[in-house]
């Protein structure tokens, strides 16, 4: 779990815009996102019924969500698309409150399309903050900007009122989405994480896909004679899905601890010798990659793989639903953990990264916080998350929700592998929302080291530099995590 650590001095108005992304417009409404909010560490949340409230709470309605208050949902229109929102949650709200007006706008350009709303004051009630252009939590729930969602995980379920929210959830599934030792965020699904390829073109080459590193590069070797890139990810836009897969492989050689260390910014971290190991031995997997991979985009590499043109690619399970419009009968979708590195890895082959994600998120100034709330409710249902998974291809975190569904070939395949790891779980990392600036560094770094500009020592060298700047940096609240 997360609590504060500390809270920063004063800062300079241009220091937090910088944080926000607001910079662009320092000079225009930008003002007032900060005089609105105070520049303590903590921020303060808004009392969930204090927007779009007027009736009385109730065990079905439990935030006192007006009949009548319009609610705006904003979706990242991604690799889980929209339509779990268009065809199933929005419906469902609309069926509880069949007076109120919801507006539904789709985005791949979360910041850019919300930042300025932001500065105004004028936000919408609900936000899917995801995509390579997600705003930075950390500095939003610093200035106040987001609303605390322990009222949501204390409500009861829709399924059974006897229970609270939280207890339906996928173990950690709270935990993941705390700021200050609060949870300010929603991670909703969960995510697989490992290497993706093509069951059928394995299977008719004879290939298998490796469980140590040794083999892997073996296995690049024959792949390479076939004409096939062997191992590729998107750089001008994904490098992040890069960079999971080198927190994993550090995570098996030392254990989950180096990752927490990570995230708590604890001195030498990035330098510790699991994340030299990782570095390198990956560094290696990318020389066999084709270096105008690094100019491309996600589903630039996702296509071609789907040509058979890339054998390996490193991603999460809502890969397949992503592409199955451009996915052909003679693809089947396979996931497989990423490699051991040592005989001495502290986890097995089979441990996996299973955590969740796709952070949601609720303004503190919505005007329908009550209703955003309940949207939220609806989602954790065991109906809500049904019909998500049916529309996405993705498992949410809402526990026993997938049961009687029939799973696609690669589900069913990340379903299988999170079975076998049993409880050798990699955890996730919580320095992608807490600290937006050290995550933009690492992306710059694994490409680098990816594509053969800088070796693993450099590699981390950069990354604990980055890491003791931030660390340094007083305007930046300070998280931490033991769990």
């Amino acid at each position: 779990m997360s609590n504060s650590a500390g809270t920063p001095r004063e800062i300079t108005r241009r220091q937090m815009l910088r944080r926000i992304g607001l910079t662009a417009l320092v000079a225009g409404p930008a003002a007032s996102v900060l005089s609105a909010c105070a520049t303590s560490g903590g921020g303060s949340a808004a009392t969930p019924t204090a927007a779009g409230s007027g009736a009385a709470t109730s065990a079905a309605n439990p935030f006192g969500v007006k009949a009548d208050a319009p609610l705006e949902v904003v979706i990242f229109k991604g690799g889980l698309g929209d339509s779990y929102a268009t065809d199933v949650h929005e419906p469902l709200y609309k069926k509880l409150f069949p007076k109120a007006t919801v507006k539904h706008v789709a985005t791949q350009q979360i910041a850019q399309t919300l930042q300025p709303r932001f500065a105004s004051g004028d936000v919408p009630d609900f936000i899917a903050n995801s995509g390579s252009d997600l705003m930075d939590n950390g500095a939003l729930q610093t200035e106040g900007q987001l609303l605390d969602l322990t009222a949501l995980f204390d409500a009861p379920s829709i399924d059974d009122p006897s229970k609270k929210i939280r207890d339906t959830l996928i173990p950690g599934t709270v935990e993941s989405g705390f700021i200050a030792g609060k949870p300010f965020i929603l991670n909703y699904v969960s995510s697989g994480y490992g290497l993706w390829y093509n069951g059928k073109l394995f299977q008719e080459k004879g290939w298998t896909p490796p469980k140590t590193f040794d083999e892997f590069k073996t296995l690049c070797e024959t792949i390479k004679k076939a004409g096939v890139t062997p191992y590729a990810y998107a750089g001008k836009n994904a490098s992040y899905y890069q960079y999971w897969m080198i927190l994993i492989t550090a995570a098996k050689v030392e254990g989950n601890q180096v990752l927490l260390d990570i995230d708590n910014l604890a001195d030498g971290a990035w330098t510790r010798d699991s994340v030299k190991q990782s570095a390198a031995a990956w560094a290696e997997i990318g020389k066999f990659m084709d270096k105008s991979y690094e100019g491309l985009i996600h589903t630039e590499v996702q296509t071609r793989q789907n040509e058979d043109k890339v054998a390996l690619y490193p991603s999460g399970s809502w890969l397949e639903n992503e592409q199955k419009s451009n996915t052909p009968d003679t693809f089947e979708y396979a996931v497989t953990p990423t490699p051991s590195l040592t005989a001495a890895d502290k986890m097995p082959f089979e441990a996996i990264r299973s955590a969740a994600g796709e952070p949601y998120i609720i303004p503190a100034k919505a005007k329908n916080t009550a209703g955003a709330l309940e949207y939220a409710r609806i989602m954790l249902s065991k109906e809500g998350a049904k019909g998500f998974t049916q529309k996405s291809g993705s498992l949410t975190v809402v526990s026993g929700a997938a049961e009687g569904l029939t799973l696609s070939p690669g589900l069913k395949s990340v379903n299988d592998a999170q079975t076998a790891a049993g409880a050798n779980i990699v955890t996730y990392s919580s320095f992608e929302n807490w600290y937006k600036e050290l995550e933009t560094e690492l992306r710059k770094q694994t490409n680098s080291l990816m594509f053969g500009r800088i070796t693993a020592d450099q590699f981390c060298a950069n990354m604990q530099k980055k890491a003791d700047a931030v660390k340094a940096d007083s305007s930046i609240t300070k998280q931490n995590r033991t769990v």
